[in-house]
């Protein structure tokens, strides 16, 4: 099959590349192909034109904005909730009360014989107490309900609370973003203006080649100068030797040559 021919080639390419490095790099293969793929990237991104990396962080920061929006619904979802669960807690709240006021009262009739309860009918002391156990039996049923309910009732309160937070922190985020990006445009436009309003528009690369070059001719002539003046200097008159201040120089030139004849006095005849 061809596509199975070029896959082969592709990955037998690949092999003998990488084989390539690790015979030229050795170990440290891995290390440059990473230094190479990062520089590439890196003047691959310095190629881009600034103004079109501000359009692309003002399009970043516009699809923040359905983020934002689920997060609005997503808040006020959550407070309908909780307000409904409040209602719903003192709803149950009034009934357990009213409930409360019942059982009471049959433990009430319990003492005092009376088991005429409403419409006037009367119970006997057993069915006051069948009664009495499950109005009570269904309170406490209720009771463990309404403990569940505002357990819910506060994880919604708190997740109100932390679903407000993340709003207000992403919305001052993407309003900071904004400003950054309106100031980094509005310097722009000023740098730009300022090539505009140039004479001359200098290759900033061109320069510093001629400022290179220039220094590199400095740097000649002033070796050519010193050259000559070293030449001049250690030619004709040969490399002074330090001599130890110990030596005594004299005496052993008198050894070698004898010492010098002595100087005839001012009254002889120097012709003699």
């Amino acid at each position: 099959m061809p596509c199975c021919s070029m896959v082969k080639k592709g990955i037998l390419g690949a092999a003998l590349t990488a084989g390539s490095l690790y015979l030229v790099f050795g170990t440290s293969a891995p290390s440059y192909v990473r230094t190479a793929f990062h520089r590439v990237r890196h003047n691959a991104q310095s190629a881009v034109p600034v103004q079109f990396e501000i359009d692309r962080a003002r399009e970043e920061i516009a699809a923040l904005e359905p983020a934002i929006k689920d997060n609005i619904e997503n808040l006020a979802r959550a407070q309908v909730e909780a307000e409904h669960l409040d209602r719903e807690i003192a709803a149950i709240r009034g009934n357990l009360a009213n409930e409360k006021k019942a059982l009471l009262a049959l433990r009430s009739s319990l003492e005092s014989g009376e088991f005429k309860l409403a419409g006037n009918v009367t119970y006997t002391a057993d069915e006051v107490k069948t009664e009495m156990a499950r109005r009570l039996d269904h309170y406490k049923l209720v009771t463990r309900e309404l403990e569940d309910k505002e357990a819910t009732l506060k994880a919604k309160q708190k997740a109100v609370i932390a679903a407000r937070q993340q709003l207000a922190q992403m919305a001052a985020a993407k309003r900071a973003l904004l400003t950054k990006v309106d100031g980094i445009e509005a310097r722009l436009k000023m740098i730009e203006a300022t090539r505009a309003g140039n004479e001359f528009n200098f290759d900033d690369s061109a320069l510093a080649r001629a400022k290179s070059t220039v220094s590199d001719l400095e740097k000649r002539l002033e070796v050519l100068a010193r050259t000559a003046e070293m030449e001049g200097k250690y030619s004709d008159v040969g490399v002074p030797v330090m001599i130890e201040p110990s030596r005594d120089v004299v005496r052993e030139l008198d050894a070698e040559f004898g010492p010098p004849a002595p100087k005839p006095s001012a009254g002889e005849d120097k012709s003699l």
